[in-house]
């Protein structure tokens, strides 16, 4: 069983490389914050002080990290990745950034014989059970396939995405439609509630249709929206104004008109203005438009788990 070193321990890499080490792969773990290593060293992980070190001793590593630049960083410094890693190993990054910059570091990879690939994850955070959790992936199939049980330990769909970069444009692409569809929801229910429907009456003929399927609505909206309790610990707003920023500056490159996409971030921003960005991601643009519409969706009794499970309906994998 290949060892897996994982550097970045945060809301969302914390729980990805919990899942791996419950797994049973052997762990090597690296975070600025002992705090978070504490409990990997209470579980049989060896914690080291840099990510040259962990390198040094893993085949597969993985990075969780918030921004680009800590992602370039880690893998660039003079105690980075790349003054460890050893031949033949995996560099994997789970985090959302461009395209471009996976690409711009697998050369450097490639000097020291290993292998890169960028597996982004989408549909929350991974929690205490394997979930809804995709995993994207691009880079060379034979990689893919080596590494797979490392990506089903915390993916129930893990899906090759083609070459290196595609995992990091499915996953802009993700959260660029999941961002337009929240500010539609906000919009359809801030009218509804404020033409008189009751918000549960008017929740449940929208989450039975279509659009029910969705993840915003099964889980998000009852247990933020509906409570106005729009605090995280998972995946912040401002995580997301980050996502369809990478997104729309994509589009720019490629000359895609991307004009909800475009009316998306700016909510966003002015979200970020309004000292929201670390609310939740999907539905803290609500109050901005229960502000404009002059109108709150609160709702009693609705519990998340009872307001639609939601249920895939892919392969979990290709």
């Amino acid at each position: 069983m290949e060892t897996v070193g994982f550097i970045g321990l945060g809301n969302m890499g914390g729980p990805v490389a919990g899942h791996v080490q419950r797994a049973g792969f052997p762990m090597i773990v690296f975070d600025l914050r002992e705090e978070a290593t504490r409990s990997f060293r209470e579980h049989g992980a060896k914690v080291v002080d840099s990510p040259c070190e962990l390198a040094g001793q893993s085949d597969v590593i993985i990075t969780a990290l918030p921004m680009p630049e800590d992602v370039e960083q880690v893998s660039c410094s003079a105690n980075g990745i790349l003054q460890g890693i050893r031949r033949g190993s995996v560099y994997i990054d789970i985090s959302t950034s461009a395209p471009s910059l996976i690409r711009r570091l697998e050369p450097l990879y490639r000097a020291k014989d290993a292998f890169v690939l960028d597996a982004p994850v989408a549909s929350g955070q991974p929690g205490a059970a394997r979930g809804i959790h995709e995993v994207m992936v691009g880079g060379d199939k034979e990689i893919f396939d080596r590494v797979k049980p490392v990506l089903r330990a915390f993916g129930d769909q893990v899906l090759h995405a083609g070459p290196l970069g595609s995992g990091s444009i499915c996953k802009l692409v993700h959260q660029m439609v999941n961002s337009t569809i929240s500010q539609a929801l906000a919009e359809g229910l801030t009218l509804g509630v404020k033409a008189g429907v009751d918000p549960k009456a008017l929740w449940e003929c929208v989450r039975r249709g279509m659009v029910g399927r969705m993840h915003v609505l099964h889980v998000q909206v009852p247990q933020t929206v509906f409570r106005g309790e729009f605090s995280t610990e998972t995946f912040p707003l401002k995580l997301l104004r980050k996502d369809v920023g990478l997104a729309i500056a994509l589009g720019r490159e490629l000359k895609v008109p991307l004009p909800l996409a475009d009316i998306a971030e700016q909510h966003l921003i002015e979200a970020m203005n309004r000292g929201l960005g670390d609310k939740s991601a999907y539905t803290a643009t609500f109050l901005l438009q229960e502000e404009a519409a002059n109108v709150a969706v609160r709702a009693t009794g609705v519990e998340p788990e009872k307001a639609g499970k939601y249920i895939s309906t892919h392969p979990e994998e290709t």
